[in-house]
């Protein structure tokens, strides 16, 4: 695909080179600095001046001075110029032989040893070997004789210092370092001078076409290969690069980064190094000089000289970009990289990138866009500036001036495919998310998370929720409208909370509970209010809505006071006695609050206690009148009743007794006079009045547990009391003390039990009793024989450790020495350690103060 990577501009017209001689031509051409020779075929040179100048259109244009021309008297042509600037030296190439000249005068120098005969061709060796800077490098073909010399060339004479022989005759030749790039007969090869190795490249006929071979950097040649290719090859003999397909008929070739220019008969080809591409043609006609000089490429027909000036990259990649060529230009960008300096090329990078995006954006590749926005570093709101209405009213942002792209918006780019719209909008949905917990965020976050809360809203994104309840920047000024337009009210709600307006976030989620706002986001708004309440510090707004929420649903909101921590006088917490009072007009929350105090908080305070139990009691005593109707609810009531009554220790006993009296509830008072250790009384009710056997001994395995034995006992003596005293011998009452002794005789002492029971009793009734009572007796007179007995053994095995340890006796005297003190012994008193070592008890105790571990192995008897 073309592209204007260069202009054709004259340098030397025909008039000011050659007049009206007609048969004169351009044989070659040198360029140094604004300096310019041309060789032509009558044996002169001539040197312009040439001036670079801006025409009124901006174009860059050339005025030609010829300052001297000079014959050299050989009537042969000027075949080859190349200048030496540090010298101040031209060398030419005339009539097989290589003169040096002037380069201001262009006299030849005096010195007869300034020549070189029998020269084909030569070369200048661009990255000289040598660190001399007053010495050129030459390469020479010498005529005949299949050898290449290097010479090096000095302001007055010229020396020999290389001749390398080559298998055939060479035709041409390119110098880097010590490496030979020569065209020879049938091919072309690499020869390092130095070392004398050599590498074939690829046959090619030099008859058939004239061969070029050119260096374009340091160790890379360019060479013309059959078919019309040209062909880059390293001092190593491999290719780094694609090659070029040139013409056939190509007679000259140069290089101006990035691009490879080739002169054939009619046309200038450029190609691109970088993919290889033909990227322009320019019509040329007589063309026979192609080369380039420090990047200045030059070409001469056979009568005139013209530079192809190249236009700067910034603008061809801005052409290519303005043609959709997306990869063209970013890989012409990658290119130039080694020819802008570092920070230049990074703004200039970076700015194609993100138009790079904005042409693939409008294309809806998405994908390669975002990664052309995340590379180019884009600032996001030029992306979100595309959308109508998403960036905040009080954003300062403005568009990059050049712009970035064509679109005035999002409108505009998709001309009226709502399609198109909703793809565009998905993909900034998809990239504000990347991008808004990165540093491309950074300085605008609040411009972003407004943008996507937008988005969200008019889509109906389910992570708009999740935006508003994590950590944001959406400005409220902005964000509210829309929600509001879109009926995001919860939405909204959570917009207000997370700015610390939490009354109107529950002044507008209460309007949707009621019905006068709709808002299908979560239908248990109502929960969540009462979730936000019980959690809430702001104890006003708590009491605020409160009432609305216990009006609502008294279960679900006495919540509000249920999940929150219990505290008389802890800072955002609520005083106990203070809700109870506030709940005492709602029946259902008071009992649910008050449970929640003594069943689970497990508050020990009387009053709740007593309270909670007065509520139970009046339910209770309510639901009576109305049985049987209500015969379930009266029993699950009398159960809550019960469990209070037996577990609580707290409540008022009396004040209840006063309340059960004249009722039918006589397990309930039963349960009190055990509370007030009143047990005679409450197993008369049970006994005598409630006729309840089975309850009656659960109220003494009740009342009695975790007491002890005797305790135990003297309930159930009371209980077999209560059952023998009974007027009516031989009725209901004896079987119930025979069950109860028959089934509890470990609780009974038999022998207080046996002076009780009536004489006329048969032993067979009381026989299971009886064998109890015999089987625990012996029971507990075998347990106490065997623990007798084990203490006597555990007694026995220590005096035998005792005896073990005492062992022999034990020898000291004032000659014989502590081992931990090293000191004699003055008394008879010691410690001995373990082996019989005898120490002094104060270094025993010392020892085992610092070392307590070695204490229990201490042997603590004494021994003197």
């Amino acid at each position: 695909m073309s592209v204007k990577a260069f202009e054709l501009v004259p340098a030397v017209e025909r008039d000011l080179l050659m007049g009206d001689k007609a048969r004169i031509n351009i044989e070659c051409i040198e360029c140094c600095g604004k300096h310019l020779y041309v060789g032509t075929n009558d044996c002169f040179i001539h040197h312009f001046l040439l001036e670079e100048h801006t025409t009124p259109k901006g174009k860059l244009a050339f005025s030609a001075q010829k300052l001297l021309h000079k014959y050299l008297g050989l009537k042969k042509p000027v075949n080859e110029l190349k200048a030496a600037s540090a010298l101040e030296r031209l060398i030419v190439l005339c009539d097989n032989t290589v003169t040096v000249v002037d380069m201001v005068n262009l006299e030849a120098v005096s010195s007869g040893g300034a020549r070189i005969k029998g020269v084909v061709s030569f070369c200048v060796n661009e990255n000289p070997v040598t660190g001399d800077p007053f010495c050129v490098e030459l390469g020479v073909i010498a005529a005949k004789r299949r050898t290449v010399q290097i010479y090096m060339v000095y302001e007055d004479r010229v020396q020999l210092v290389k001749e390398v022989s080559t298998p055939e005759q060479p035709c041409a030749v390119c110098l880097d370092g010590y490496f030979l790039c020569l065209a020879l007969s049938t091919q072309y090869m690499i020869l390092n001078y130095n070392t004398g190795a050599s590498q074939d490249l690829f046959p090619y006929d030099s008859e058939e076409k004239k061969p070029i071979v050119k260096r374009i950097g340091r160790e890379e040649f360019l060479l013309a290969a059959p078919g019309g290719l040209g062909m880059f090859a390293t001092a190593e003999g491999v290719s780094q690069r694609a090659p070029v397909n040139w013409s056939e008929s190509v007679i000259g070739a140069a290089v101006c980064f990035p691009y490879v220019v080739a002169l054939d008969e009619g046309f200038v080809t450029v190609h691109s190094m970088l993919d290889q591409q033909l990227k322009q043609t320019l019509s040329f006609r007589d063309g026979n000089i192609l080369q380039d000089f420090e990047g200045k490429v030059v070409l001469a027909s056979t009568k005139a000289v013209y530079v192809l000036v190249p236009l700067p990259l910034e603008r061809q990649i801005q052409d290519l970009l303005a043609g959709r060529r997306v990869e063209e230009a970013l890989t012409l960008a990658e290119g130039a990289r080694r020819n802008i300096p570092k920070d230049k090329f990074q703004i200039m990078h970076r700015r194609i990138l993100q138009q790079a995006g904005f042409i693939q954006f409008g294309q809806l590749q998405f994908l390669e866009a975002k990664e052309h926005f995340r590379k180019g570093q884009l600032d996001v709101r030029e992306l979100i500036s595309l959308y109508p209405l998403l960036l905040p009213s009080s954003s300062s942002f403005t568009r990059c001036h050049p712009p970035l792209h064509e679109f005035a918006d999002l409108n505009h780019l998709a001309q009226g495919d709502q399609e198109k719209v909703q793809r565009c909008k998905l993909f900034l949905i998809s990239y504000l998310r990347e991008v808004r917990s990165t540093e491309v965020a950074n300085g605008c976050r609040e411009d972003v998370d407004t943008a996507l809360l937008k988005l969200y809203a008019e889509a109906n994104h389910e992570s708009l929720l999740d935006l508003l309840a994590s950590e944001n920047a959406c400005l409220l000024a902005d964000s509210a409208p829309w929600l509001e337009k879109h009926h995001k009210y919860f939405a909204l709600g959570l917009l207000y909370r997370y700015h610390s307006q939490d009354d109107a976030a529950l002044q507008l989620w209460v309007r949707v509970v009621n019905g006068d706002l709709q808002d299908s986001t979560r239908s248990d708004l109502y929960e969540y209010i009462v979730d936000f309440l019980s959690f809430c510090p702001n104890l006003d707004l708590v009491w605020k809505y409160a009432e609305w929420a216990l009006q609502k649903d008294q279960k679900v909101g006495v919540q509000i006071f249920t999940r929150r921590a219990v505290s008389d006088d802890q800072a955002g917490h609520l005083n106990p006695d203070t809700v109870i009072e506030y709940l005492l007009k709602y029946q259902q929350a008071i009992v649910l609050y008050l449970e929640h105090l003594v069943l689970d908080r497990r508050v020990q305070k009387e009053k709740f206690h007593t309270h909670l139990a007065v509520v139970y009691l009046d339910k209770v005593l309510g639901l009576l009148p109305q049985s049987p109707t209500t015969t379930q609810q009266v029993t699950e009531a009398r159960e809550q009743l019960q469990n209070l009554l037996k577990e609580s220790n707290l409540y008022r006993v009396q004040l209840l007794l006063d309340k059960l009296q004249d009722t039918e509830l006589l397990l309930e008072r039963a349960t009190l006079h055990g509370k007030l250790e009143e047990h005679d009384k409450a197993l008369h009710i049970l006994v005598h009045q409630l006729k309840d056997f089975p309850v009656a001994e659960g109220y003494c395995m009740w009342a009695s547990a975790s007491r002890d034995q005797d305790y135990q006992q003297r309930l159930f003596h009371l209980l077999l009391g209560v059952y023998l005293d009974s007027d009516a011998p031989g009725d209901e009452h004896t079987m119930a003390a025979v069950d109860l002794l028959n089934r509890h005789a470990g609780m009974f002492d038999a022998t207080h039990v046996l002076r009780l029971l009536p004489e006329g009793w048969s032993l067979q009734l009381l026989r299971p009793f009886l064998s109890g009572a015999l089987r625990g007796a012996m029971h507990a007179r075998r347990t106490s024989q065997v623990a007798l007995g084990l203490a006597g053994a555990e007694n026995l095995l220590l005096k035998h450790d005792r005896l073990k340890y005492r062992g022999g006796p034990v020898f000291v005297s004032e000659k014989k020495g502590c081992q931990l003190c090293h000191n004699t012994f003055t008394e008879p008193d010691c410690v001995c350690l373990p082996g019989g070592v005898p120490v002094h008890t104060h270094c025993a105790a010392q020892r085992a103060r610092d070392s307590p571990r070695k204490r229990q192995s201490t042997n603590p008897s004494n021994h003197t």
